[in-house]
């Protein structure tokens, strides 16, 4: 209980502080309620696909007018945090509670928004072998969680006053942190209410010729990824990965930058898994099998000013221990910190499942 009430006590917090950074500018808060379906995303979650999870999410949204030439690029979106609640109405998996950073881009004359939130969440009844060996969903109390809003808005309808409805998607995981890590998908439906504060000041969008041509030359990238994560063999603990990344890429314009190049993965849980295999189940595979792998990838970029969203797609061309598929995808978020240095967190999936989380450095030359 503690732990939630620190949540809400930080979210609460950090809003005025938001609030305060441009005297007078407008801002708004929303509140959605959504009732969901949990998608059947694994096999092993069946016996937990049984309620219709709930929730809520209350957040700030910062707005944009173009002050700087990102927010044109992106039709001015909104930037803001937000806080989720979730209740799965299953005593084995819990509630989570989440705090979150945002962005809320607008389509249809900013009728149609589409909200992207990454943040991090708080299980309050993770696996245990012996008090909750159902919740094979969350191995830990922390995780790494995203949700998207798609949703049609009337704003400012009375004194400030609006109403919204639309989708939600809620995806709660620890990365492979810790075993077990089937994760949880959640569908649903929202409807909430939106209350725009200094809607008298008067503002103008901002719109200029972009300073520059941001098209640029291919450049060179290498780059260093690392954690820590568990297999799927339950207890055989938590060991260190790294993963070594060289390719190029070139930027087409001010949103897309495409990629291409190789990369070497040493994952020490791989190394104990096959240990385990060979014992365990004689003759599936030779314990002297290498658990490293390399792979080619492609990627996009997309820019948000200092930020990007990387997404890739990577393909195992050495592959000699057949853990789960040789096709793998990655997102995440990067920021540069200069333009030659920059840093990353990403999520590295097979399929529905991830593998690990990785946090990163590299540089662009």
């Amino acid at each position: 209980m503690s732990q939630n009430l620190l949540l809400i006590a930080l979210c609460c917090y950090c809003l005025p502080l938001f609030c305060q950074q441009e005297d007078r500018q407008p801002y708004s808060f929303d509140l959605n309620y959504y009732y969901g379906t949990f998608l059947r995303h694994n096999k092993n979650v069946g016996h937990l696909v049984k309620d219709h999870p709930v929730g809520f999410i209350v957040s700030y949204n910062h707005k944009t007018f173009g002050n700087k030439y990102w927010q044109q690029a992106y039709n001015y979106p909104d930037w803001g945090i937000s806080f989720l609640a979730q209740d799965f109405k299953r005593e084995e998996l819990g509630q989570n509670y989440g705090l979150y950073g945002h962005y809320n881009f607008y389509f249809l004359n900013r009728k149609l928004s589409l909200r992207i939130a990454e943040g991090i969440a708080y299980n309050t009844n993770p696996f245990d072998i012996d008090s909750n060996f159902k919740n094979i969903s969350y191995g830990s109390h922390l995780l790494a969680s995203t949700y998207l809003l798609i949703q049609y808005q009337q704003v400012n309808l009375y004194k400030g006053l609006g109403v919204h409805g639309g989708l939600s998607f809620v995806h709660h995981s620890n990365g492979s942190f810790k075993a077990p890590n089937s994760g949880t998908n959640i569908l649903g439906f929202t409807v909430g209410v939106s209350y725009e504060m200094h809607r008298e000041v008067e503002t103008t969008y901002k719109i200029s010729e972009p300073a520059k041509d941001y098209s640029e030359r291919i450049k060179f990238n290498f780059l260093i990824r690392g954690g820590v994560n568990e297999g799927d063999y339950f207890n055989l603990g938590q060991h260190p990965f790294y993963v070594f990344s060289a390719f190029a890429d070139k930027r087409l314009n001010y949103k897309s930058t495409l990629q291409f190049g190789v990369e070497y993965f040493i994952s020490e849980f791989l190394k104990k898994e096959i240990e385990y295999v060979s014992i365990s189940f004689p003759g599936r595979v030779d314990p002297k099998t290498d658990y490293k792998r390399a792979a080619v990838m492609v990627g996009h970029e997309f820019r948000i000013g200092q930020f990007a969203i990387p997404t890739q797609v990577g393909y195992y061309f050495y592959w000699p221990y057949e853990f789960e598929s040789r096709v793998y995808t990655r997102m995440g978020v990067k920021y540069y910190l200069t333009d030659m240095l920059f840093a990353v967190g990403t999520v590295k999936t097979h399929a529905a499942n991830a593998e690990n989380i990785e946090f990163g450095i590299g540089v662009r030359i």
